[in-house]
This record gives C-alpha cells, sequence and structure tokens, in this order.
C-alpha cells in the first residue's frame, strides 16, 4: 500500500509503498477514504510527542471501511463504514470502567501509538471498545472531522464547559477545533466571541455561528475587548489553538467564577505557560482540560448533527491528494491553514 512516512522528527515525510498491514487479534484493518489533517500530526512530526515510534506514518483523523477483522472482534463485520475515536481506552480500568475512556493510562492513539491513516489501510486494536458506526447519510470526508477536532469540541464545550443557552462563550483560535466548538456552543444557545490573528479565519468563524469577533492582532488587549463585548466577560472560554497567549487571554477573559477550557495541545515552549493566578483565586474560576471524547458519546454527538442543528460539511474547506496533505502537514508552523483539510485520494 502507499503511506506517507517519516523516519526523523521534521525529517522528510516521503510517499512510499509499505507492506499492508494485518490485523491485530482484538483488531481490524480499515480501508482509509478520508483523512483529516490536524495540528496534532504536525506536534508529532516535529518531535512533541514522545510515544512516537520511528519510522511512523502520521493521521488520526480517520474515516473508513472494516476491511479485515481479527479473530476477537465480535462488533464489527468486512464492509463496515466506521469513525475512528482517536482515543482507544483498554475496557479494563477504572477510568474505563467509570466510562471515561479518554483519559484511560493505557490508551492507544491511532498516528501517535501507531501508524495512521496518512495511508490506504491502517490496522487498528481494540475495535469493540472504540470504533463507530457511521450513519450511510454522512460521507467520509464530513466524517473525518469527527474523531478528533469535532468530537474534542463537542465534549469541551457540553461536558467541560458546561455550555447552556444565553451563555458567553469566547473561542480563541478558529482552526478546525476552534470552528467546530463555535458550531457547538451556538448550537447550545450561546452567545459566542471568535477570536483570531486572521480576518479569513474571523470570516469562517461568523459563518460557524459565532455573533462577534476579535483580531487578536489589532485590538489592543483581547481580554478588556471582549469585556466591553459581553459586560463583564464570559462565562466559558476555550483555547482552541494551545499557545501561552491564548491560554492567558482565554482566563483573562472570564466573568467571576467563569470556566477556561484548554482543548489546543500545550507543547514545545508552551508547556509552561503563564495564567494570572490571582485572578483564578479571587474569582473562583475553573481551569479544565478535555481530551478527545468516548466512543459511547458518538451517537449522542451524531444526533446533533443529524438534527441540522450543526452543519460538518462546512468545516471541510479543502479536499486534497496524499501528497498534497503531507504538505499542508509540513507547513503547519505558520498557522496558515484555513478550516478542515482532508485528504481523499490516496492511489
Amino acid at each position: 500500500m502507499r503511506a506517507a512516512i517519516y523516519r526523523a522528527y521534521r525529517g522528510p515525510i516521503e510517499i512510499e509503498s509499505v507492506p499492508d498491514p494485518e490485523p491485530a487479534p482484538d483488531g481490524v484493518v480499515l480501508r482509509v477514504e478520508a483523512n483529516g489533517i490536524c495540528r496534532s500530526d504536525w506536534h508529532g512530526w516535529v518531535g512533541h510527542d514522545p510515544d512516537i515510534v520511528l519510522p511512523h506514518v502520521p493521521g488520526h483523523e480517520i474515516a473508513g471501511v472494516v476491511e479485515e477483522v481479527g479473530r476477537g472482534v465480535r462488533r464489527w463485520r468486512r464492509g463496515d463504514r466506521v469513525s475512528v475515536p482517536f482515543i482507544a481506552g483498554c475496557g479494563r480500568c477504572r477510568r474505563c470502567l467509570a466510562g471515561d475512556q479518554q483519559v484511560c493510562p493505557r490508551q492507544f492513539q491511532p498516528g501517535f501509538h501507531g501508524w495512521g491513516g496518512f495511508a490506504e489501510r491502517v490496522a487498528l486494536r481494540r475495535a469493540d471498545l472504540t470504533l463507530a458506526p457511521l450513519p450511510e447519510e454522512m460521507d467520509f470526508v464530513t466524517a473525518a472531522s469527527l474523531g478528533c477536532r469535532f468530537a474534542t469540541s463537542f465534549r469541551a464545550v457540553q461536558a467541560q464547559g458546561r455550555v447552556t443557552a444565553g451563555d458567553w462563550v469566547a473561542v480563541h483560535g478558529c482552526g478546525g477545533v476552534g470552528l467546530a466548538a463555535i458550531m457547538i456552543a451556538r448550537a447550545l444557545g450561546a452567545n459566542v466571541v471568535a477570536v483570531d490573528i486572521r480576518d479569513e479565519a474571523l470570516k469562517l468563524g461568523r459563518r460557524a455561528g459565532a455573533g462577534w469577533t476579535v483580531n487578536a492582532r489589532r485590538s489592543g488587549s483581547v481580554p478588556e475587548a471582549i469585556r466591553e463585548i459581553t459586560g463583564g466577560g464570559v462565562h466559558v472560554s476555550l483555547d482552541a489553538l494551545g499557545h501561552g497567549e491564548t491560554c492567558f487571554n482565554s482566563v483573562s477573559s472570564l466573568r467571576r467564577r467563569g470556566r477556561h477550557v484548554q482543548i489546543g495541545l500545550m507543547t514545545g515552549e508552551h508547556r509552561r505557560a503563564g495564567v494570572p493566578w490571582e485572578r483564578v483565586i479571587g474569582w473562583e474560576l475553573e481551569l479544565l482540560g478535555s481530551h478527545g471524547l468516548q466512543a459511547w458519546e458518538y451517537d449522542r454527538m451524531l444526533r446533533m448533527a443529524a438534527s441540522g442543528a450543526v452543519d460538518l460539511a462546512s468545516l471541510v474547506t479543502r479536499t486534497v491528494t496524499l501528497e498534497e496533505g503531507v504538505k499542508i502537514l509540513r507547513g503547519m508552523d505558520d498557522y496558515a491553514v484555513l478550516g478542515v483539510n482532508v485528504i481523499d485520494r490516496f492511489g
């Protein structure tokens, strides 16, 4: 099969012919129909994830068709259409038994702990626990945004952020995950403020449902601009980028007893980003992380999509070949990608 593979961090990513994968006893092999290109894959390529073993094939926003089934798999058959949550829990630990597979200490992440979807086929472990069926009416390109960006935003907004109708919500960063967060918050009845440094991204934020926008490059102070718009600050603020400045601004944008949700990965120089702790303490603010979505929650997320409350397809701004996808991945350090780009041609 054809796959995009790298053998060194920040090294060349080459399209090569590699052996077809075989299913593990508890796993399946998927024919990859679509794979989203996510900044998390860029973090892996530059060496921010110590779990990646080289050589490596990236890609964790996978949608496809089951081609082969391991002998221990019970839920899936050849020909099944599936989406792939990017976190597979072990199914046996306390966290998994409590329904919190997204924080399983023995989790498996395709595209990080094993080869991913920048390939014609991918082998996935723990299939009975983690794969999610795709409705027939959802195309694979649209489904490729589910496994990471939309699913992560769904949990961040409704479970961690606890957003309800009438809340003020700020979303810092209008990439794929930020646009999904805007869309979901608006569907829940919130008033949404979108923040970015690019006017083109802010236009996408308005299309996703933001009623107000702040250009962080031109604004003297993002928190002050948000407080002016909202009359004192937001109930919930989400850092959808993962940067010291956006994290600080997100926390500083909150009103008293507000909630900050960190979605964007804080890696490299941003691992120890500063937080206005005097405000966190004095205003009783909540700081929350959000890491993926459990497979058993996919049905609720898909019901939201089926209701028409969100338009998943509108998140996808471009479909590309495997070769084009490699170029996009390598260039993600400049934050220039708009919306969700999806590989849908692998041959």
